[in-house]
């Protein structure tokens, strides 16, 4: 019981703090603007991250109470943190690879999927910057693991509107196509990026995808 009441309590300040834009985000430079997308240049990070096996439509909210759980105190040193944006999923890949985007498959093709839909899933939180891996709280839960992102350079596509997998996979699509036209090469599989609450409104919500791409000499 005392994790659900906890879980509202972060949505409700999650709600709260992406409405004020106050909620802090990932740091980051922009190096180039297209029409249909965004490229930056991202610094290394710190995420703490669950692995899920789920529908595209259910992976965040099934992980998103345990990383919740994580940053409201459940850790070894029973520390609070604050809660930042986006939260971050992402397909889980079989192995690691670069291709050019004219031959990226969607993650539909890089993962294992199953019958019913379900296939595995990163969703990650990005840890405030103050923290090192050094004095980030360990967790109690081991399925939030830490890791350490390096910098990395991301094209980003931008849209206003709902969660469903099939708006997700438009603007999937609209994003590998531009890139392929521009000359890009892909690394590893799209990104999802929520940066409201469950609780907002489609119309006023904030998604990104997005995909690490290798820089243009």
């Amino acid at each position: 019981m005392w994790h659900l009441v906890r879980l509202g309590i972060a949505l409700i300040g999650f709600l709260g703090a992406t409405m004020a834009s106050a909620i802090e985000t990932p740091q980051h430079t922009v190096v180039e603007t297209h029409s249909d997308f965004e490229l930056r240049r991202y610094a290394p990070q710190i995420v703490a991250e669950v692995e899920v096996e789920s529908t595209f439509e259910n992976a965040s909210g099934l992980a998103f109470r345990l990383l919740a759980d994580y940053i409201f105190g459940n850790n070894l040193s029973q520390k609070k943190m604050s809660m930042t944006a986006p939260v971050q999923q992402q397909a889980s890949e079989k192995i690691a690879m670069t291709a050019p985007v004219a031959q990226q498959p969607t993650a539909d093709t890089t993962v294992e999927s199953s019958p019913n839909g379900k296939q595995r899933y990163r969703v990650n939180f990005f840890m405030p910057a103050e923290y090192t891996m050094e004095t980030l709280p360990k967790p109690n839960n081991q399925s939030v693991t830490l890791r350490q992102i390096p910098e990395r350079m991301i094209a980003v596509r931008r849209y206003r509107g709902g969660w469903s997998q099939e708006r997700y996979r438009a603007e999937e699509r609209r994003l590998l196509e531009a890139l392929r036209t521009a000359g890009f090469t892909t690394k590893g599989t799209p990104i999802f990026n929520r940066y409201n609450s469950p609780f907002s409104l489609p119309l006023m919500r904030v998604n990104e995808v997005a995909i690490e791409v290798e820089p243009r000499s």
